[in-house]
């Protein structure tokens, strides 16, 4: 049996005596460290915890330790996340999913505790809140994307990079925070058809594919660029020139396709995950099989792919009628 020094018995007793908003420093350093979760993910982390310490502190219970978290004081903390509204202006609840992922936040740091040797209430005492059924996802039909890329058709820098951002988002399935990733240097060489191994959410690699017309217009916006601004897709606002960085943030993607879905008259809920769902869409339309569409989109889970039950539902009820209407042949 390994024998502990006295240094590691003082750290294990400061640890397990510690309070508990005391120890989430340490727990975002081990998301980046250990978990190797993106910058971003460990910012809602950090956003998450910090609503438990403003309740923490407002039940004056700020110098709560682990092993004194007990499942009655986690049950009041539920209940003040059911009374919580999504807004200062607005009587609307917190969803059902949101008010999950304060919860999962807390349950992440528990596992952590468990990692560490710290004494505490075990993770799966955090129960979920039990959510609503899945609305239908938004997606665009092939017409109203077809009408959606009519309407980018500029011819000056601006437009043009405009319409290579609707056609990626379209041919790719790329997330918002995963196309203001590329690089003009990684179309350098590409004259058609074009594959590229990203790496996503998770720190999850996969391939992606660019096709003709999407590369087509996105030729057309970087031979007419002239500056050496290493982003496949740039700032053109006045002012911008100055800047040492102007690639686009995730913010003005958003209003890319915001401006141009006013323009096209289509529903103003459409954004860039819209058009990732109505790449996946397109793909099961097409015969596609679920589980490569969930490569294709790089979701971990086939379970999250299954949110386009819309499709395949309807694809079976398709083969059904049509098995059907042969026996009566």
């Amino acid at each position: 049996m390994t024998k502990l020094s006295s240094r590691h018995i003082r750290v294990f007793m400061q640890n397990s005596t510690s309070p508990i908003i005391s120890h989430i420093k340490n727990f975002l350093d081990y998301l980046d460290i250990e978990k190797g979760l993106s910058g971003k993910t460990q910012e809602n982390y950090s956003r998450y915890l910090d609503r438990f310490v403003k309740w923490l502190k407002k039940e004056n219970l700020e110098l709560l330790k682990p092993h004194e978290l007990m499942p009655d004081i986690v049950w009041n903390y539920r209940v003040f996340l059911s009374r919580q509204t999504m807004g200062k202006n607005t009587h609307e609840p917190l969803k059902k999913s949101t008010q999950n992922y304060y919860l999962i936040a807390l349950r992440n740091l528990l596992s952590y505790f468990a990692d560490k040797d710290i004494i505490s209430l075990p993770a799966d005492k955090i129960k979920l809140a039990k959510q609503d059924r899945k609305k239908a996802v938004h997606f665009l039909t092939v017409e109203q994307i077809d009408e959606l890329l009519k309407c980018a058709n500029g011819v000056d820098l601006p437009g043009l990079r405009d319409r290579a951002i609707l056609e990626t988002l379209f041919s790719t399935g790329l997330r918002v925070a995963e196309i203001v990733k590329l690089n003009r240097d990684q179309f350098a060489k590409a004259e058609s058809f074009l594959e590229l191994n990203i790496t996503g959410k998770g720190n999850k690699v996969r391939t992606i594919y660019f096709s003709d017309r999407a590369l087509t217009h996105i030729k057309f916006y970087l031979n007419k660029r002239d500056d050496v601004d290493r982003a496949l897709f740039v700032n053109y606002r006045p002012g911008c020139e100055k800047l040492t960085d102007r690639r686009l943030t995730t913010r003005a993607v958003e209003n890319v396709v915001k401006k141009y879905v006013l323009i096209a008259g289509l529903e103003t809920k459409t954004s860039p995950h819209t058009l990732r769902h109505s790449f996946a869409t397109d793909l099961l339309m097409h015969g596609v099989d679920l589980r490569l569409v969930q490569e294709f989109l790089g979701h971990s889970d086939i379970g999250t792919t299954q949110i386009y039950t819309h499709v395949t539902n309807q694809k079976l009820r398709d083969v059904y009628k049509k098995i059907k209407e042969q026996e009566r042949i």
